[in-house]
């Protein structure tokens, strides 16, 4: 029986349905840079700040499969499969944007511990951005031909680096303007409050965005898609189990790959913000309500933000590397990059020269955001793109729970608390991860021409 195939979108579209990925980055970027400076202001211990930020990859476990799964049995002609959740997940992260920073005005009011009030916020953040950008990744399996997917998860890694970017520099950007990077002692400055404040109010454009410009396809268009006939299933959230035990080998492959890599990020999230404020600005451990901890803190929101800005540079150059070299190899080449970044971070002693990292860094942040997506796209069933990409998620947030659960401990007792240490050993992890790369298997030479395609594709739109 002959299927309808989904025809190629231009460039416009692809970046229509994409635009609330910017939204969400900015949001994303804003939590990276100032969440543990956030916790340290309201008093948390450094080796205690991994801790906190397990709320982030747990609820991505959670959250995340069941939204793919919901998607992918939702429908309505208004609201489309994946619109009803990008808009409940961004009503709720502009939410926890806008009472994160405030954490210490709301305990007071309320009488309680202000790090409480921090973490239960952190937590609606964590949980709603999950809601709102497992949906994106399925839209571009939904609406994109195979050879076009490339081209997708690259679009979606600039306007990613686009978001992170802004809301990574925010609060720089805010002092250089004039507003105050100090606060009494307990609070946070005014310029990350507002930085906050403006990252909410355009995660709600940019998601709105994509709602009003973006007409998903119906099921019976999915059932014409499909290569598989088509049979009335009642779709179970036991269903998701029995997914997750008939995983592609890729996949299972990849997750490994996923792990290393994410384990390496998590680091360097969490630990950045002291690890500069240690090792290169001589501040002691302790020394969290310091001005120059928060100059520390807004020096690493710049560099975070240099990291996503090489990525938009990089995101353009992944297409035309995967049809050159493979997309293995290209995953494995940035992610070497990346490890390399990471450990000369501790070789670098001045820190106007601590941009030159992020040059590896966004290289592999570019490739993280697109390569594995695209080197999965081809081995998902359709009708099962959200829950497997929720799925996949799995090799995401486990490792960043390990990482949670030991990344203190070992800080504290291998480093005294000088957390330079623990990034280095990530950089390690993101070269294991290129090695791993290099030996996956069903990555091809067929597979690469879908590289050709997307790129001849993007070359005709652009």
């Amino acid at each position: 029986m002959s299927r309808r195939i989904k025809p190629q979108l231009k460039l416009a579209q692809i970046i229509n349905m994409s635009m609330g990925f910017l939204g969400i980055q900015m949001a994303f970027g804003l939590q990276n840079g100032n969440a543990s400076r956030i916790l340290q202001n309201f008093g948390a211990d450094v080796h205690h700040l991994s801790w906190f930020w397990l709320v982030a990859p747990f609820t991505g476990l959670i959250v995340q499969p069941i939204i793919g799964h919901m998607g992918d049995h939702t429908w309505s002609e208004k609201w489309g499969r994946r619109k009803p959740f990008f808009l409940i997940g961004a009503l709720l992260t502009a939410v926890g944007l806008v009472f994160l920073p405030n954490s210490a005005s709301v305990g007071v009011m309320m009488a309680s511990g202000v790090l409480l009030f921090a973490v239960l916020f952190l937590a609606l953040m964590d949980a709603s951005i999950n809601v709102a950008m497992e949906p994106f990744r399925a839209l571009v399996g939904d609406m994109l031909p195979k050879s076009q997917g490339t081209v997708g998860f690259s679009v979606q890694t600039i306007l990613i680096g686009i978001g992170a970017v802004i809301g990574s520099n925010m609060p720089a950007w805010l002092t250089q303007l004039g507003v105050s990077n100090v606060a009494a002692e307990g609070f946070v400055p005014d310029s990350v409050i507002y930085s906050f404040y403006i990252g909410a109010a355009v995660l709600l454009l940019t998601i709105l965005y994509t709602i009003f410009t973006t007409k998903e396809y119906s099921p019976d268009d999915f059932a014409d898609f499909s290569e598989e006939e088509p049979h009335e299933v009642t779709p179970r959230f036991t269903d998701i189990f029995k997914d997750f035990a008939n995983i592609p080998p890729l996949m299972k492959s990849l997750g490994v790959v996923q792990f290393f890599s994410w384990f390496a990020l998590f680091t360097m999230w969490v630990y950045t913000t002291s690890a500069v404020a240690t090792h290169h600005f001589g501040l002691l451990p302790d020394d969290a309500k310091s001005a120059e901890f928060n100059n520390a803190g807004n020096l690493v929101g710049e560099l975070f933000g240099y990291y996503n800005l090489f990525a938009i540079g990089f995101a353009f150059l992944l297409i035309p590397l995967a049809k050159r070299i493979g997309k293995k190899q290209t995953h494995a080449l940035a992610l070497f990059c990346g490890g390399l970044g990471l450990i000369s971070l501790y070789f670098i002693e001045n820190t106007a020269l601590l941009w030159l990292p992020m040059v590896g860094i966004g290289f592999a942040w570019a490739s993280i955001l697109a390569m594995p997506y695209a080197m999965l796209i081809n081995a998902i069933p359709l009708k099962k793109m959200g829950v497997y990409m929720g799925i996949f998620n799995f090799f995401i947030v486990l490792p960043q729970i390990i990482n949670g659960i030991i990344g203190g401990p070992v800080v504290h007792s291998l480093f005294g608390n000088y957390a330079i240490g623990y990034v280095v050993a990530g950089g390690v992890a993101m070269i294991i991860a290129a090695f791993i790369s290099l030996t996956l298997k069903g990555v091809g030479k067929d597979d690469d021409a879908e590289s050709i395609e997307a790129s001849a594709t993007v070359e005709k739109y652009a």
